[in-house]
């Protein structure tokens, strides 16, 4: 089964004339339009997934694109612009990250023959702030900047399990999405599972997206020694050694935390 890997927060639009957006609330609804299964889009299809009114995203798409967050292709359709990625480069938890993990990601990959995530906390879901995508069989379409509720991930579970009590709660306490038959979405058994990934500082979710599949994931640690990020490994299950993949993604975890405190 191929998973998109879009799963963006339930939101109901606010059109122009409902209840009253700020100007600045209306410029990040046309940004929020863009995801990983709608790279480019028409300026129709970004007033409808904006909530805006057709004039008001027509003003707001012409300002961003003399800015240079949006770009406009021959055929007429809008993607997000390389301004935002020159910003993105500032922020810690984006490519700094990325450009300190990357080395030992890539050795992930080449050791592995899986798919490689490393992956941050973004509210009450995981991001993923790179991906290597595995060249045999059929790899689970995953690209950097798809986002997926913590439950239902091994980035997402390590995550969650060292997140505080509060945030926790609130994510066990909200509908928690079913990808696969194996999903687990009961709150106990999740609440035992973060136990157990807090005492191991490992996290296996066999199954929990796609049924072939099974993920091992580890923490990396900031220069604070807080849990900044997390990486994974998926491979199909048969072939799967869970505690090998846990040796070596131990083993990569360490070497970023240590960079990161360079």
């Amino acid at each position: 089964m191929t998973v998109t890997g879009e799963h963006r927060p339930t939101r109901s639009p606010v059109e122009d004339g409902g209840a009253r957006r700020t100007a600045a609330g209306r410029v990040l609804a046309v940004l929020d339009a863009f995801g990983p299964a709608h790279r480019t889009l028409t300026l129709s299809e970004i007033s409808r997934r904006a909530g805006l009114t057709l004039p008001t995203t027509h003003r707001l798409v012409r300002e961003l694109l003399a800015w240079g967050a949006l770009e406009r292709d021959d055929a007429g359709r809008y993607s997000v612009g390389l301004r935002l990625l020159e910003l993105s480069a500032l922020a810690p938890r984006g490519l700094g990250l990325r450009d300190a993990a990357f080395p030992y990601l890539e050795d992930l990959h080449q050791t592995t023959l899986g798919n490689v995530h490393l992956g941050v906390r973004d509210g009450l879901e995981v991001v993923y702030i790179e991906a290597i995508r595995a060249r045999v069989r059929k790899p689970v379409d995953s690209h950097v900047g798809d986002r997926w509720p913590m439950h239902a991930t091994g980035t997402g579970l390590v995550l969650l399990a060292h997140a505080d009590r509060e945030l926790q709660e609130q994510v066990l306490s909200s509908p928690l999405t079913r990808f696969s038959p194996l999903t687990v979405v009961d709150p106990d058994e999740l609440r035992r599972r973060l136990a157990l990934v807090r005492k191991t500082g490992v996290a296996v979710a066999r199954g929990q997206i796609t049924v072939p599949d099974i993920v091992v994931a580890v923490p990396v640690l900031g220069p604070r020694g807080e849990v900044a990020a997390a990486i994974s490994v998926v491979v199909e299950a048969d072939d799967a050694r869970p505690r090998e993949l846990a040796a070596v993604l131990t083993e990569a975890s360490r070497s970023i935390s240590a960079s990161l405190t360079a």
